[in-house]
């Protein structure tokens, strides 16, 4: 399966997994979006992944942790 930057809700499960030590609450964007670029199975194109995008996965990744 590849990952999309539209695949919101799976990125964040994703990101979970990988960084279970980080607070979503106070993520930089900046490290964000290289850690999505850095999944296994990202293979959208990298300025695709604008700010409203970032919100969105932050925010998906603070509802699964509540």
């Amino acid at each position: 399966m590849s990952l999309k930057w539209t695949d919101v809700q799976e990125i964040a499960l994703q990101l979970m997994e990988q960084k279970p030590d980080i607070d979503p609450h106070y993520l930089n964007f900046v490290d964000l979006h290289q850690w999505v670029l850095a999944l296994p199975d990202f293979t959208d194109a990298p300025d695709h992944g604008g700010e409203k995008v970032l919100e969105a996965i932050q925010s998906a990744w603070i509802d699964e942790m509540d």
